[in-house]
């Protein structure tokens, strides 16, 4: 009996080998900065980034991969333009199983945390910023680099998961408020410097008194949704944060199903009942509505700067449809305009873990390359980003552009005052917890007000019962069940078949046991 036991278990022990090896054949292994860069070898790296169809920003990645190439003649940079980061985030997950992950990407910490489910798969930053040789502002670098003194620090920090930076900023923005003054001020109404809620809600009621003939008495028109937001999840996460009420935590631990975000519900369908508020995904772009004089509030990010206003260089709207107004640009409401809390949003670069170590080294030349003024200014000027640099933001060149001129698409005026709203709230603004889900609570957040937005449209009641079911409903749609529950990522599909050949195979062996030994005792 003893033999046959034996025989089980070198059987089990093989099996558990060959499942351990097959595992172990995609574990990638940790980044080492290499001592030296060898520029007697070829690297060929690919370069992921998103472009929403501006030639400009399309004309500043070619500039600067062509410099960077000159510097590295040994380094070859391949570039594919996404459309939306949502895309990028879908490929970078399909392709993290089959080892063809981009060197370089632009992306967001959220999605960096989902991709961080596989072992080593993105490259810690800290040994690279820190190397003397190769980290910012080293001392073997062929390009001016800025320093870690010369990042601005809240931007730095937004990189960081548990600790540890796992990416570094390139582009930063934060949500605006786009007001058709004339029109606040036909309402009888003066713009603040700053807005509370209570005064936005007050001021777009007062927007939908009608002429007799029907139409809105504020712009003669059939159409006017006075308040229109860009995106819903930042409403909901600002709001809640406004207000000092649970979002999430750091660990992924769920909170934003509470009294707080009921009664923000409730201001929204009761806003949404009157006609004074839709949303983007309702009710289509704020910048149309805005430039139509179909909307007074339009909230988006200062990064859509150029879409808003009559003077806008970019429109989607027929130049005929264009209303003629003066634009003031704000920051988003607040509860306490003593203490302004608004979100910092933008891309940031991640580096994918390769085999070869000196080909991450080139991947890390090429991502620091994009902190560089010349790709910071160039990109900063073709929407309201702000760079990410000290460095870029106190040069001469920056302070100038801040102070206008006569190319409008160049110095358009909507555009630079969102820029430095943001340059003077950088201190003001904040970036929700990063874990491996957080993207779907996002999705959640948004989720909560664009239903029920759609719902009271549908003359549906928001009551206590209605967002009894909404939270229900918005928990169990995006799953924010697993996001509680695996805090640490799926476990290996072949852990998970080995383990259960082991309990398998101990199952046998005990019943093989017991059977002996009834059979011995009948003998």
């Amino acid at each position: 009996m003893r033999k046959k036991i034996s025989v089980i278990l070198c059987t089990v022990l093989s099996l558990c080998v060959i499942l351990t090896s097959c595992h172990g054949a995609t574990k990638r292994h940790a980044f080492t900065v290499p001592k030296t860069f060898d520029e007697s070898r070829q690297y060929e790296i690919t370069f992921w980034a998103k472009n929403d169809t501006n030639v400009y920003q399309t004309r500043v990645y070619d500039a600067a991969i062509a410099s960077f190439e000159a510097l590295y003649p040994n380094i070859h940079v391949n570039m594919r333009l996404y459309t939306d980061y949502g895309r990028i985030y879908n490929d970078v997950i399909t392709n993290i199983a089959t080892d063809t992950t981009p060197n370089v990407c632009i992306t967001y910490p959220d999605h960096i945390a989902t991709y961080m489910t596989g072992d080593n798969v993105v490259v810690p930053l800290d040994s690279l910023i820190e190397d003397p040789s190769y980290g910012l502002g080293g001392s073997q670098l062929r390009f001016e680099s800025p320093t870690l003194q010369q990042m601005v620090p809240e931007y730095m920090e937004e990189g960081k998961i548990d600790g540890v930076q796992y990416a570094i900023p390139f582009m930063r923005s934060t949500e605006a408020l786009y007001i058709n003054k004339t029109y606040v001020e036909a309402l009888g109404y003066e713009v603040p410097d700053i807005l509370t809620w209570d005064f936005v809600w007050e001021v777009s009621e007062a927007a939908m008194a009608r002429n007799p003939d029907g139409t809105f008495a504020v712009n003669g028109q059939m159409t006017m949704i006075p308040f229109i937001y860009k995106s819903s999840d930042n409403m909901m996460i600002q709001m809640l944060r406004q207000l000092g009420a649970g979002y999430s935590t750091s660990e992924g631990n769920i909170e934003i199903f509470n009294d707080d975000t009921r009664g923000i519900i409730r201001q929204i369908a009761e806003h949404t009942a009157t006609g004074a508020f839709s949303t983007f995904k309702i009710s289509g772009y704020p910048a149309n509505f805005l430039n139509a004089g179909q909307c007074i509030f339009a909230i988006d990010s200062t990064a859509g700067s150029t879409w808003m206003g009559s003077d806008a260089p970019n429109v989607d709207i027929s130049e005929n449809s264009i209303v003629r107004f003066e634009t003031a640009v704000r920051p988003i409401p607040q509860y306490d305009t003593s203490n302004p809390q608004m979100i910092s949003q933008g891309p940031s670069i991640c580096i994918f873990n390769k085999a070869d170590d000196g080909e991450v080294l080139a991947s890390w030349l090429f991502a620091q390359y994009l902190l560089t003024n010349d790709v910071q200014l160039g990109y900063s000027a073709t929407e309201g980003y702000v760079p990410v640099t000290l460095m870029a933001r106190e040069s001469s060149e920056y302070q100038s552009y801040l102070n206008g001129g006569e190319d409008q698409t160049r110095y358009y005026p909507v555009k630079l005052q969102a820029s430095r709203l943001l340059i003077d709230y950088t201190s003001n603004t904040f970036v929700t917890p990063v874990f491996n889900g957080s993207t779907s609570l996002r999705d959640a957040a948004g989720s909560l007000i664009d239903t029920t937005v759609k719902a009271v449209n549908r003359h549906n009641t928001v009551d206590d019962a209605y967002i009894d079911q909404l939270f229900s409903d918005v928990y169990a749609n995006n799953k924010l069940d697993q996001i509680e529950s695996t805090d640490l990522g799926p476990m290996p599909k072949t852990s998970v078949a080995m383990l259960t050949i082991l309990a398998v195979t101990w199952v046998f062996i005990v019943a093989y046991v017991v059977f002996s030994k009834i059979k011995a005792k009948k003998l």
